[in-house]
């Protein structure tokens, strides 16, 4: 059967893992050659082992096989092909089967790669990937299996496991419950593996970190040949948090699109330690400085990824994102726990050995402003992680849960992104060990001008708020020192070649993808920043009962109710959609269909908003309520959100910058091929 096929290459998968593992390490240890190419077999094995097990999965949930019980719980029949597919990921059991092939993906690709550089930190790169395999398959094995099936004992009891119990027979079941209605919308479809993809990525730095550490490598060969690794990462886990953001603002129906979620910051918190890494491997790139703390960094990001995965299927937190109660909650604490321990006591047994080359010397320079930097990141990680875990401490120790809101994170990280993004703008102009004070007054001297005026211009036209002032005001700083650094950079290439602007500027991007590229990645935060300061600051919003005919108004918009329809769809949804005629400034602009989808299947609404977008602003309209036909009458919760589009806006220039930084150039791949390998022994552990 399908399902017993699934189990066992699973199963042999998790036998490949521990076996790559023990032989990688004995194989060093011992040095056997054929041993550690016996675990790099192994290890490879695991790839197409997984892919088994996920294709009998997706071959259980799109045939309708609903005596398993997985298939049961996040499939029906109304559901079309291509969300039986997703529901792969749609449930707990089978979205830790896909983190896992994803993580035998990249550990796959890893160990493809030429290995004549970096052949002393093979074994522990192998061991360090393979551990953290064999602990999500051994979860999925021993306490989340997705192949488990129905059965009916002789009591008429319900029971799940993979062989039948005495005298039990086959469950028979006609259909399935369905997936949770939350999770059809396109943005959660692509939303998972983005995430998981940018999760699982992490791993692949964080193994040769330790394998670093342990071969007692202080130089930073570790961080060339995985820096297109975090960059991937970085970037998956980026577009992970905007889809989730776009899915929220789509189908939550509270009008905004981050609100400080547990689950939300179990993910945010990763993405802000690697963002401090990508910026402080320059540094140790650069000036060979750093290196205790860009350590310190990549395992903070490693255990922030298991920490955030532990908090989504655990069921520790309440939260729309995460999964029901479950018993690997312990095995997570552990694995974190000791993962954890264990790399710090690498790192301290390699303290001394990790001096910097150089030191800090001058206030003023690119070094203090990366530092500075990682300050912020590290700041804010502090926060959410406070926020987050603060509720679980609080009912450990008091038996009473609070709740950390939106205000609190406000506050406490606003001033905090503020100096980031001020930051974004000034580090770029300085120099490597120190810069000029004049020189770099004189650089910002027309950019802080520009955006002074700005600033006045807004207050005049009737912006008060001094919290969007001092957003606009910054953005607009960043921004304009970032075009200069573009021009300058045209201007000179210009000069120099006799090519036109435009041809100028793609060379001068081409030839320094990495610099420029992040310029552009900043450009993207600045973008998202205006749309944040717009929809924070400005959103308005009105709620009311509404007869066909009458009418609401939200600022410059006038929103009447034209009509209700209620009917079924062939999916098994129940639908009420209203029908609104939308004006601005007594001009008709658009016709809005706000409505809520109940699924009968499930027994459970969803709200789905009508919007009006343009560069300006949404107008988003929420069906909330609504009285039978003969009554006619319906409550309509109206948004106005300001610059909110600049957020999505943002979100694409950002995976442009990310793809310019991360491909690499030919002058770059001259250096790594002319480069000597590493001639070191393989030492023992």
């Amino acid at each position: 059967m399908l399902a017993n096929f699934g189990f066992f290459a699973l199963l042999t998968a998790f036998g490949a893992a521990v076996y790559a593992t023990v032989m990688a390490l004995l194989g060093a240890y011992r040095r056997r050659p054929t041993w550690l190419a016996s675990a790099h077999h192994a290890a490879l094995l695991t790839w197409p082992l997984v892919t088994l097990a996920c294709l009998s999965l997706i071959g259980l949930l799109v045939t309708d096989q609903y005596q398993v019980e997985y298939v049961h719980s996040v499939t029906s029949r109304a559901m079309p092909l291509y969300l039986k597919v997703t529901a792969l990921w749609g449930g707990q059991a089978g979205s830790l089967l896909f983190w896992s092939w994803l993580m035998s993906t990249f550990a796959g690709l890893a160990l493809l790669r030429k290995w004549e550089r970096d052949r002393v930190f093979m074994p522990y790169v192998i061991a360090v990937m393979m551990i953290t395999l064999g602990f999500f398959i051994g979860l999925i094995v021993f306490f989340e299996n997705p192949f488990l099936r129905l059965w009916t004992s002789v009591t008429g009891a319900t029971v799940s496991s993979m062989l039948p119990p005495a005298g039990a027979v086959p469950l028979l079941l006609s259909d399935g419950r369905g997936l949770n209605p939350l999770l059809r919308h396109p943005g959660m479809i692509i939303h998972p593996p983005m995430l998981y993809t940018g999760f699982v990525s992490f791993v692949v730095p964080y193994a040769f970190a330790m394998a670093a550490l342990i071969t007692r490598r202080a130089d930073d060969e570790w961080i060339r040949t995985t820096r297109r690794w975090t960059l991937v990462g970085w970037l998956f886990l980026s577009l992970g948090l905007i889809l989730g953001g776009r899915w929220a603002y789509d189908v939550l129906g509270w009008g905004g699109y981050w609100g400080w979620d547990p689950v939300e910051n179990a993910a945010f918190l990763p993405w802000l330690t690697a963002t401090a890494f990508l910026h402080s491997v320059m540094i140790q790139e650069k000036r060979g400085m750093l290196k205790k703390w860009n350590m310190v960094l990549i395992i903070l990001t490693y255990s922030l990824v298991i920490f955030g995965t532990f908090l989504t299927r655990s069921g520790v937190l309440s939260s729309v994102h995460a999964f029901a109660q479950s018993a690997i909650g312990p095995s997570f604490f552990v694995f974190i726990g000791a993962s954890f321990i264990a790399s710090l006591l690498l790192l301290f047994r390699e303290w001394e050995h990790l001096r910097s080359d150089h030191q800090l010397s001058s206030l003023l320079s690119r070094e203090t402003a990366f530092m500075l930097n990682n300050l912020l990141f590290l700041g804010i990680a502090a926060v959410v992680f406070w926020g987050t875990v603060f509720p679980m401490l609080s009912e450990l120790v008091t038996g009473q849960t609070i709740t950390v809101g939106p205000p609190f994170y406000n506050q406490a990280t606003g001033p905090l992104f503020a100096g980031l993004v001020l930051l974004m703008g000034i580090a770029p102009l300085m120099a490597w060990r120190q810069s000029s004070a004049r020189q770099l007054g004189k650089l910002l001297r027309v950019p802080f001008a520009l955006a002074l005026g700005l600033v006045a211009a807004l207050a005049l036209a009737g912006i008060h708020s001094l919290g969007a002032l001092l957003g606009f005001g910054i953005a607009a700083f960043v921004a304009l020192t970032t075009l200069i650094e573009f021009g300058r950079g045209a201007r000179a290439r210009m000069r120099s070649t006799g090519e036109n602007a435009l041809t100028a500027l793609l060379n001068l991007i081409a030839r320094n993808r990495r610099r420029y590229g992040g310029y552009l990645i900043h450009l993207a935060v600045i973008i998202m920043t205006i749309g944040i300061i717009g929809s924070n600051f400005f959103q308005i919003e009105t709620q009311g009962q509404l007869k066909p005919g009458e009418q609401l108004t939200l600022g410059r918009y006038v929103v009447t109710f034209d009509g209700l329809d209620e009917f079924f769809t062939e999916d098994g949804r129940q639908v009420a959609r209203a029908t609104v005629s939308v004006y601005r400034d007594g001009k008709f602009i658009s016709q809005l269909h706000p409505r809520r989808d109940f699924y009968i299947e499930s027994q459970q609404p969803m709200t789905i908003p009508g919007v009006r977008s343009t560069v300006e602003d949404d107008v988003y309209v929420l069906l909330v309520t609504w009285e039978p036909l003969a009554a006619n009458g319906a409550t309509f919760k109206i948004y106005v959100n300001p610059l909110i589009n600049w957020v999505w806006m943002g979100g694409v220039v950002f995976i442009l910058g990310t793809l310019v930084a991360a491909w690499p150039d030919a002058s770059e791949a001259r250096r790594r091929v002319t480069a000597p390998a590493a001639t070191a022994p393989v030492q023992s552990a």
